[in-house]
C-alpha cells in the first residue's frame, strides 16, 4: 500500500514595505527572542551579541534533545510494531482448536499464516524506515518463500547484498533455499563468507554445522568432519566464569552425534566433559 502524497500548495503573500516584514517563528522561538531582546535592551550593546548567542545556544539545544526524544520514541514505536507483526510470523499452524486461555495466534496452514503476515509487515516497513523497515522486508521475503519461492528468494537476494545484521541473516536463509534447491557450491559460498565473518548475527556454530552438511552432500567428508570436531571440541571445553563445564548447546550436541556417524575414531579424541561435583558430598571441615 504506497503512501500518499502531500500536495505541496505556494501561497504567494502580499508585499509589505521592508520595515514590516513578518517574520515567522514557532512558540518556542518567539519566547526565547522576546526574552533575548528584553535582557538585551537593559544590558544594552556590546553585549547583546552575546545574548543572542546564548540564546540561539538554547535554541540549538532544545532542538537536538526534541531530536533524540523523537527518535527515542519512534524507535519504541517500530520495534513494538516489528514485535507485533511477528507474532504472526511465529505464530501457530494447526487444525486443532486453539487451547482455552492461549493468546497466541493461530492459523490453519501455513499459506494462511504467510498471508496474515506479510501485510504487517509491509505495515512496519512503509511506517518506519532505518533498520526496522529491514528487518520487516527480511520478514516478508521469508514469508514470501511460502506463497512465491522465486518472488521470496530474489528479495533475500536483494537484502543479502548488504553487509548489516539483515544482509547477514538474509544471506544465511539464502543459503538454506540454495541447499534444498541442490545449488551446493553456491551455498557454500555463502555459508563461508558468514563463517569468516568479523561480526556473527547468526551463531558461529550454527553457520559451521550448516557448511559441514553441505560439504558432506558434496563428499567432502573430511572436511565436514574437521568442521564438526572443532564444535563439537570447543563445546566440550567451554567453562563457566566458575570454571565449570557448561552443558553442551543444540547445535554442538547435534554436531558430535553427527561426527560419530562420520568418523567415530575422530569422535573419541573429544574430551569428555568432568562431572560436576554433587555439593552435598563435599565434606565441608
Amino acid at each position: 500500500m504506497g503512501r500518499k502524497k502531500r500536495s505541496i500548495v505556494t501561497t504567494i503573500a502580499p508585499e509589505t514595505d521592508a520595515k514590516k516584514k513578518t517574520r515567522f517563528q514557532d512558540k518556542f522561538q518567539e519566547n526565547v527572542g522576546h526574552k533575548v531582546e528584553e535582557i538585551g535592551k537593559t544590558i544594552g550593546g556590546h553585549k547583546r551579541n552575546l545574548l543572542y548567542g546564548l540564546g540561539i545556544a538554547v535554541v540549538v539545544a532544545a532542538s537536538v534533545i526534541a531530536y533524540f526524544v523523537w527518535t527515542a520514541r519512534n524507535e519504541a514505536a517500530g520495534q513494538l510494531a516489528l514485535a507485533r507483526a511477528i507474532e504472526y510470523h511465529d505464530a501457530v499452524v494447526s487444525n486443532n482448536p486453539t487451547p482455552t486461555g492461549s493468546v497466541r495466534k493461530q492459523f490453519r496452514t501455513a499459506t494462511e499464516r504467510a498471508q496474515a503476515a506479510i501485510p504487517e509487515f509491509q505495515l512496519v516497513a512503509e511506517q518506519y524506515g532505518g533498520h526496522i523497515a529491514q528487518k520487516a522486508k527480511y520478514f516478508i521475503a521469508v514469508n514470501q518463500l511460502t506463497l512465491d519461492r522465486a518472488v521470496g528468494i530474489a528479495e533475500l537476494e536483494a537484502l543479502a547484498g548488504s553487509d548489516d545484521h539483515v544482509g547477514k541473516l538474509a544471506k544465511f536463509t539464502l543459503a538454506q533455499t540454495r541447499i534444498d534447491d541442490g545449488r551446493l557450491d553456491e551455498a557454500a559460498t555463502l555459508l563461508t563468507e558468514l563463517a569468516n565473518a568479523s561480526d556473527a548475527v547468526v551463531s558461529k556454530d550454527s553457520v559451521n554445522f550448516e557448511l559441514a552438511k553441505v560439504y558432506e552432500k558434496q563428499g567432502k567428508t573430511q572436511e565436514a568432519v574437521n568442521i564438526l570436531f572443532e564444535i563439537a571440541k570447543a563445546a566440550a571445553e567451554a567453562k563457566d566464569a566458575d570454571g565449570k563445564p557448561l552443558p553442551p548447546g543444540p547445535v554442538s550436541q547435534a554436531a558430535k552425534d553427527k561426527l560419530q556417524k562420520l568418523d567415530p575414531a575422530k569422535a573419541k579424541e573429544i574430551p569428555e566433559a568432568a562431572p560436576t561435583p554433587d555439593p552435598n558430598l563435599i565434606n565441608i571441615p
